[in-house]
């Protein structure tokens, strides 16, 4: 059993598509939301969670509709052709919108308090603060009296902005705020220039509704192919090379990753907020589709499929069309193997989304760092490196034992992320770094033990079961992180301590599986004394 890694690569491209769209809609959206229109944590991730909300029934339905198509072209290109097209136009077009808002932001005062904030030396002292708040003060007494805000509205900011700042500023006893104070401070700071960006978007919401729109437009067009462009992996490879071949996979999404990071920080939309995003929507837009293009030109997918029917009768593992299944068909304890491992799904997915959707806002609002983009690009950079060898390692050790070794990685790096401030951001690198490694391990194992569990032509309705508890994470963690930030505790500071809570308890349910490694692990080498029977 060989695999093709040329045949792989070319297929990976549809995850390629697929990637770049959602490293650029994580990194953009979010600030979008919460600098341009001013929403708060939690109405912010409400908007991130609309893609998953939609996934979350979407991708079981495409899933299955595309098991049971058989046009000319394969049970899953053109899903990807379609879908593709409509997402790339849909995601350009977000440019327009995003002109307008900044346009307006620009010709208010949000500019002008955020330039004296961010580039002035002298942030850590207390007289900067007392001096910015009385400031913040005279400002909301000015609306107040013009009629342009509320009384309701200046009394949640004199609440939950100016007696926080207040509070910090009569309890320090030092002329120089502690880096403790500092980060608290740099948080309410944000939270206040959002309302201003907020009060604007209420002044005129049509803009908001557009770009809401056109967005959802996008995110479906995203949804009706994911689960096919996913599924066209196990429709080409044959069950004891998939892990392998999901590191190839994977493998390409990081490198997708890369380039929208890359991008972003060429085009120098990394360090600021109140930036114009035209040319990202653009360029990425025409990526999808030059990529789309390369993928139908190498990818011919009822010859692949052709060729791995054939595989499977060489090496007598072709399966019955009378043994499909769905969950509840299955023995109990694969059953019950198989619900663990959706559980550990939804639980790391609550903790590595609630990074990921908000690590734009998080780095440089909390930590000061100049560059949102490089530490997610270092996180790329050690994932496409990790790749291949985790994936040579997974066949060796199993794949059980690889996520366990992950997940452990990956509470351990959100942890340390707790205790990381605007003196020590520079160890975000390396937190990043690592994190890189353990999502990777985790990322090529875990599909590849679902559909082992599923029967031939049925592995599109078993990737929908895997994207349905993916995407139920996504849906949740971006608003109850948002909550915990708010209303709960207050402050963004929450974040890594939620996260890390949230895949250490992913840890539990998948040391509790028992199935979903192949059946053909292989046993050789100095890794060997680490297999243990699985059944």
């Amino acid at each position: 059993m060989k695999l093709n890694y040329k045949k792989t690569f070319y297929v990976g491209l549809a995850f390629f598509i697929i990637t770049i769209f959602w490293q650029t809609y994580d990194n953009i959206i979010a600030k979008i939301m919460i600098d341009k229109f001013g929403l708060n944590q939690t109405a912010s991730g409400l908007v991130m969670a609309l893609d998953n909300i939609l996934a979350l029934f979407m991708l079981p339905i495409f899933g299955a509709i595309s098991d049971r198509s058989n046009h000319k072209k394969g049970r899953r290109t053109p899903f990807v052709i379609i879908g593709t097209i409509v997402a790339a136009f849909a995601f350009m077009s977000l440019s327009f919108m995003d002109n307008i808002q900044t346009s307006r932001i620009e010709q208010t005062e949000i500019i002008g308090l955020y330039e004296n904030y961010k580039d002035n030396d002298e942030r850590r002292l207390e007289t900067f603060w007392a001096d910015l708040l009385s400031d913040m003060q005279v400002e909301r007494n000015v609306k107040l009296t013009n009629g342009d805000i509320t009384q309701a509205s200046y009394d949640r900011w004199e609440i939950n902005i100016y007696d926080r700042i207040d509070s910090i500023l009569t309890q320090s006893t030092t002329e120089e705020l502690s880096v403790g104070d500092l980060a608290f401070l740099n948080d309410y700071y944000q939270t206040y220039l959002s309302s201003l960006a907020w009060e604007e978007t209420a002044q005129s919401p049509f803009n908001f509704i557009v770009f809401v729109s056109v967005l959802l437009i996008a995110l479906i067009a995203m949804s009706t192919f994911r689960s096919p462009a996913v599924s066209l992996m196990p429709d080409i490879t044959i069950k004891p090379l998939r892990s392998k071949a999901n590191a190839i996979i994977n493998l390409m999404g990081a490198a997708a990753g890369t380039t929208s990071l890359i991008l972003l920080t060429i085009l120098g939309l990394d360090g600021r907020s109140y930036v114009h995003y035209t040319l990202a929507f653009i360029i990425v837009g025409l990526i999808m589709l030059i990529v789309l293009f390369i993928f139908l030109w190498k990818v011919k997918e009822p010859k692949l499929v052709q060729e791995k029917i054939e595989e499977d009768l060489r090496f007598d593992l072709a399966e019955s069309e009378d043994e499909l299944h769905d969950m509840h068909a299955l023995p109990k304890d694969k059953r019950r193997s198989l619900i663990l491992i959706l559980a550990s799904v939804f639980l790391w997915f609550m903790g590595y989304n609630a990074i990921i959707s908000k690590v734009s806002d998080y780095v440089p609002h909390v930590l000061q760092v100049p560059s949102f983009t490089m530490p997610l690009l270092v996180a790329n950079v050690t994932a496409i490196i990790a790749f291949i060898p985790i994936g040579i390692i997974s066949t060796k050790i199993g794949r059980r034992k690889s996520i366990l070794i992950g997940i452990v990685i990956l509470t351990i790096c959100f942890g340390a992320g707790s205790f990381v401030n605007e003196d020590t951001g520079w160890v975000m690198y390396i937190i990043f770094g690592l994190t890189g490694i353990g999502w990777a391990t985790i990322n090529v194992n875990s599909y590849p033990m679902v559909v082992e569990l599923a029967k031939g032509s049925n592995v599109g309705k078993y990737t929908g079961y895997y994207y349905a508890f993916s995407m139920a994470a996504q849906i949740l963690t971006p608003i109850l992180s948002g909550v915990f930030m708010d209303y709960v505790f207050r402050t963004r500071l929450v974040l890594f301590p939620y996260a890390a809570i949230f895949v250490a308890a992913s840890f539990i349910t998948m040391f509790l599986t028992k199935h979903g490694d192949s059946d053909y692990v292989e046993k050789k080498g100095i890794l060997e004394s680490f297999d243990v029977d699985m059944d």
